[in-house]
């Protein structure tokens, strides 16, 4: 059996932040598109824990120079998300046929628990790296170190799957079998994911 880690946002799930967000501007905002952009650029620091919850929260709603609560950025911010269908198939089997499921994301407490609630397919995993609970985020080495030693993981023998180049790039300077995920392209997902399974099993 292997390894996997999968990244969630555009592997597991889709997500659409400027959408949700932009329902939190003011209808005369002199520049919405730079607000929001702000907003993103600083998620980084937030993901990584480097920034409280609510530090982030009072910062993001003064960006936007929005009147929303707190609890309404929240809000949108967490409804942003849209499942990846065939992605989960491929999980659901995976889980079936034995293989240990590790989830390894760039997130936020904003983010977590919500999503489990949401989306209680997430149960189907064994284990979690978050980011925002690790101190740092991807493509950082130090994720990736507390990833293998959290869950004892032999690289070599670890599928990784993940949308962003430079974490993939940092994934195989590992030496994880790391593929570069497109959500537009999930048969070549497929095709990868047949050919080192097959290679695993050989080798054992």
């Amino acid at each position: 059996m292997a390894d996997f880690l999968f990244d969630i946002g555009k592997v597991l799930l889709d997500f659409d932040f400027e959408t949700s967000l932009s329902q939190l501007l003011p209808p005369d905002h002199a520049a919405p598109h730079a607000a929001l952009a702000k907003l993103l650029e600083k998620k980084d620091d937030f993901e990584a824990g480097r920034i409280s919850t609510m530090d982030y929260t009072d910062w993001a709603l003064d960006t936007l120079e929005s009147e929303a609560t707190p609890d309404q950025f929240h809000r949108a911010w967490q409804e942003i998300f849209t499942p990846n269908l065939p992605m989960w198939e491929a999980v659901r089997s995976l889980r079936a046929d034995g293989h240990r499921l590790i989830l390894f994301s760039n997130t936020n407490a904003i983010h977590c628990p919500y999503i489990f609630d949401a989306y209680p397919e997430f149960s189907l995993f064994h284990g979690a790296v978050m980011s925002f609970e690790a101190g740092s985020i991807k493509p950082e080495p130090e994720i990736y170190r507390h990833a293998i030693e959290k869950y004892s993981l032999n690289p070599a023998e670890t599928l990784y799957i993940d949308d962003l180049p430079a974490n993939i790039a940092a994934g195989k300077d590992f030496g994880f079998i790391a593929h570069p995920y497109d959500l537009q392209n999930h048969q070549a997902f497929e095709q990868w994911l047949a050919k080192h399974l097959s290679s695993l099993q050989t080798e054992i």
